[in-house]
């Protein structure tokens, strides 16, 4: 049977949001965890731009990763609107609305890594403009990168949440899903509101948290099949 509103059986849609999520989650530890710490040092400049320079091609895949990251973030954002407007229609649409404004912000924030490689990639501006200018807006690109970043972690955060109260009203998904994302997205808020407003908050628990959406991922790619559709409400 196939769901009347998208034309996607819900399982598939399930399984497809397991699949993704399953890639984003291989792929963006990969950039953010491994990549950016040994190519960039923002209390070392020269280091940085040493670091790059020697290793473009490092730092293209960085940037590549990070693009197939937010990527996967706006087709998940699609394939759960549809997993879950059986639940509510207008709250899933809503939903998803929030993730894709995070990817949208991550993608805008990327353009910043963008720009950095293109700088050490023109010799001629490297000259012009001196090592300490060049030094000076290479950091400050990597800086607003990560500020706007974590403001879209906001949005990222808050969709988790109302994910976490669709899954747990459902009836098709297991209600600890929902627990445990609501758990994550709470998580993510604390983390990308820590700078502003918790400077001096220990935070390491928060760790723990992130592995919410492994957990859903873990149980749509093995229970998500068994998912029967539903018609939708609004």
């Amino acid at each position: 049977m196939i769901n009347s509103s998208n034309k996607i059986p819900l399982r598939k849609a399930a399984l497809y949001a397991g699949i993704v999520i399953l890639v984003i989650a291989l792929v963006a530890p990969f950039a953010e965890v491994y990549l950016y710490p040994k190519l960039v040092d923002l209390i070392n400049p020269p280091q940085t731009i040493h670091n790059i320079i020697n290793n473009k091609a490092l730092f293209v895949s960085m940037i590549f990763s990070y693009l197939l990251t937010f990527a996967g973030d706006i087709v998940l954002s699609w394939l759960l609107y549809i997993l879950l407007a059986p639940v509510h229609k207008h709250l899933s649409l809503l939903t998803a609305l929030f993730r894709l404004a995070f990817a949208l912000i991550a993608l805008t924030a990327l353009l910043n890594l963008v720009t950095v490689f293109q700088l050490l990639s023109t010799e001629e501006y490297s000259v012009a403009a001196g090592q300490t200018q060049l030094n000076t807006q290479i950091i400050l690109c990597f800086k607003t990168f990560r500020s706007n970043y974590h403001f879209g972690i906001i949005f990222f955060s808050i969709h988790l949440m109302l994910l976490g109260y669709l899954v747990i009203k459902s009836g098709y998904i297991n209600r600890m899903m929902g627990v445990v994302l609501i758990i994550c997205g709470f998580g993510y808020l604390t983390d990308a509101l820590k700078p502003f407003l918790f400077p001096n908050l220990n935070s390491s628990f928060i760790t723990i948290t992130f592995f919410g959406e492994l957990i859903f991922m873990l149980w749509l790619l093995i229970k998500g099949y068994k998912i029967e559709d539903k018609n939708d409400t609004t």
